[in-house]
């Protein structure tokens, strides 16, 4: 018997906005990277993300151990950007007081 090798893709697709998303869910590569370093394993992460495929977090937790430089140099990347937008948020909106201003809104109706 002669076993066949062949290439299989990554699960791995760019949303419009640059976001990694695992397979056809809207599981980010941070969330599936994020849960492995916390030490789940690809059953935990199939099991909490059910949307995701097991041979495919086995494929993505492969891939980001065979690619680990790459795949922190996007996900830090990405954490700049949500500080970046978490800011821009914060100039807009001001954080301080939501609560009260929402419970204020509440008693006025």
């Amino acid at each position: 018997m002669t076993l066949l090798t062949r290439t299989e893709k990554i699960p791995l697709t760019n949303d419009r906005d640059g976001v990694v998303r695992v397979g056809n869910t809207r599981v980010t590569l941070d969330t599936l990277v994020s849960a492995f370093n916390q030490g789940a394993t690809a059953e935990d992460i199939a099991h909490r993300y059910s949307a995701l495929d097991l041979a495919d977090v086995y494929a993505v937790i492969s891939y980001y151990l065979r690619r680990r430089a790459d795949v922190e140099k996007y996900l830090r990347e990405r954490q700049a950007q949500a500080r970046t937008l978490r800011k821009q948020n914060e100039a807009r909106f001001d954080p301080h007081g939501v609560r009260d201003r929402l419970l204020a809104r509440r008693a006025k109706k």
